[in-house]
């Protein structure tokens, strides 16, 4: 039951919807006792010989109107409860999907997205029916019980009622055994369904690296093996669900039995008629539905605390990325100052980067190149806020980035990945992503500085053209130049380009920096390349190795100093030339 302590937060808010649903199922379980005890009237009637049309008329329409007060107070109670459960779900599907909006990078390295979609699908959807089957299967086994016995004691006899009830008390041993079990055991299944999602989600975004290196049957079996534990788990959960149906028909048997035994005596004693015990057997029948409702309750209640219990965890993650109070909220820009000692990854013994100090004046271009692993993208992740634990500071405008709030700092940013993530849907909205009210005119333009409008005024529908899930319709080269339009399109502050012009052709790149050069006169751009002609026309240029700046300068210093750079220079300019002789 503690479930519905967890809600209470809810069930406070939903407190009059609640009250109505209630009581309208309070109004339905009195409503049924008429059904039986007029046919335990109409009996003893028939009995005595005393049945005429009137009296028949009579308790036909009593019974008539009886159902249609059923079905009015079942209308009710059913809006009210199973509405309630509805806005339940959306409030918390509301909280998680805002949660993940909010956590950051360690957040995602943490959990699995196939875990976090069964947090978002089956959980919440077991946490509804707490709201809504839980509240009605509580309330209406305890009112129509209630109500049953009640009416058993009145209309009947209360020693018959005495007696048919001692077999009761073994339900609540029987559902308190079994519902601790069933606790355990469906946070186990739920856990196994998270490891199928993942699995799936995995094996059909890597499907292609799967067919290429022709290891279809090793996922599927794989794949097998995690759908076999988690149907093993699910096996415990239905046997321990299994339990209660067999436990409540032995006890209700066992009332029949009692029943039949001591009202059979009752009736040749004269305490009862026969039409009495018709009702009285009646309304055992009627105790049927509260005492399977307890045990599906414990059921719902069970699974719906396990469900809980892991969203709760959810949502008490904390992101490590804090906004100061009273932060900066005016958009960042101006100069750049970074000076880093070092940093160092969660759980991670080697510092990622050391000694990094540099300055990037506003309409500067910063190159940034190095070894696979050097710590180029590192240093972004840092200018971005990825990670807030490093010694040093790095400063915006003379202001420390962690002084700004987020939405002022990214949004000075356009940031370019290396994995570029395009959306499910046409190319326009795609670009337009950050400011979907922006007009076709500045869409247009966009793609003209990332040298990809021409491309798409050649695709049938043009920039109406769906992409697909994470563009796969497209070319790499193609989703790394919306990737770029995309960024650039809010003309920002600052504009990260994290190797992303790796995709594209020598030419292609020569026309998209040259662009960048006469559009950003007045704006900073950083960029991360391994192909060193991303970066040749930069200001400075850093050479990264093991998270350490091993050279600096501009191009021409850089291939004087006859170090790693000019090294690297010289055997790109020979790649080119080899594969220009091939063309």
């Amino acid at each position: 039951m503690s479930i519905f302590r967890k809600l209470g937060w809810f069930f406070k808010e939903e407190k009059k919807h609640y009250i109505i649903g209630v009581l309208s199922l309070m109004v339905v379980a009195i409503v049924q006792l008429v059904p039986p005890k007029v046919i335990g009237i109409i009996i003893d009637k028939i009995a005595e010989d005393r049945v005429d049309l009137n009296s028949v008329l009579l308790w036909v329409g009593l019974l008539l109107l009886s159902a249609v007060a059923q079905y009015t107070f079942r209308f009710i109670w059913r809006t009210n409860i199973w509405g309630s459960a509805a806005r339940l779900e959306r409030s918390l599907r509301r909280q998680l999907f805002q949660h993940f909006t909010q956590m950051d990078h360690l957040f995602y390295q943490k959990f699995r997205t196939g875990d976090l979609m069964a947090h978002a699908t089956n959980d919440l959807s077991a946490i509804q029916n707490v709201a809504g089957a839980g509240i009605l299967t509580f309330a209406d086994s305890i009112i129509t019980g209630g109500m049953t016995i009640i009416a058993m004691i009145i209309f009947v006899d209360w020693r018959l009622t005495l007696i048919a009830l001692i077999p009761l008390p073994l339900l609540a041993v029987a559902s308190r055994v079994l519902g601790s079990k069933l606790h355990n055991a469906f946070r186990s299944s739920q856990a196994a369904f998270s490891d199928i999602n993942d699995k799936a989600q995995e094996s059909i975004t890597g499907m292609k690296v799967i067919k290429t290196f022709g290891q279809e049957k090793e996922d599927i079996a794989e794949f097998n093996t995690k759908v076999n534990q988690a149907i093993k788990k699910n096996g415990r959960v239905n046997f321990l669900e299994a339990l209660f149906d067999p436990t409540i028909t032995i006890i209700i048997g066992l009332s029949y039995v009692l029943t039949m035994i001591v009202g059979g005596q009752f009736i040749l004693k004269d305490v009862v008629t026969v039409g009495q015990l018709v009702t009285f057997v009646s309304y055992i029948g009627m105790l049927v539905w509260p005492m399977f409702a307890i045990g599906r309750l414990f059921n719902v209640l069970e699974r719906g605390n396990a469900s809980y219990d892991r969203v709760s965890d959810l949502l008490r993650e904390k992101t490590h990325i804090v906004e100061t109070f009273n932060a900066r909220k005016s958009p960042a820009k101006g100069s750049i100052s970074i000076d880093i000692e070092a940093f160092i990854y969660p759980n991670a013994e080697v510092a990622a980067l050391k000694n990094i100090n540099v300055t990037i004046n506003e309409g500067d271009v910063l190159g940034i190149v190095g070894k696979t692993g050097a710590g180029k993208t590192t240093l972004l992740k840092l200018l971005m806020r990825e990670y807030d634990n490093y010694e040093g500071n790095i400063t915006f405008d003379k202001d420390d980035i962690k002084h700004y709030t987020l939405d002022a700092l990214l949004q000075s940013i356009g940031y370019v990945p290396q994995d570029h993530f395009l959306f499910s849907m046409n190319i326009a909205d795609n670009i337009r992503f950050s400011d979907p009210m922006l007009s076709q005119e500045k869409v247009e333009e966009a793609a003209d500085l990332a040298a990809i409008h021409q491309d798409i005024e050649q695709f049938t529908e043009g920039y109406e053209t769906m992409v697909g899930e994470r563009g796969v319709s497209l070319s790499g080269g193609q989703k790394q130049r919306i990737s770029i339009a995309r960024a650039l399109i809010t003309n920002p502050e600052l504009l990260i380009l994290d190797d992303a012009l790796s995709a594209v052709d020598a030419k292609t790149e020569e026309g998209i920096l040259s662009k960048l050069k006469q559009h950003r006169q007045n704006k900073t751009t950083i960029i991360t390349a391994h192909r060193l002609s991303s970066v040749m026309h930069a200001q400075e240029i850093l050479v990264l190795d093991e998270g350490r700046i091993t050279e600096r300068g501009t191009h021409e210093q850089l291939l004087a100093a006859k170090g790693w750079y000019q090294k690297m220079w010289e055997k790109q300019q020979l790649e080119a030339k080899i594969e220009g002789g091939d063309q």
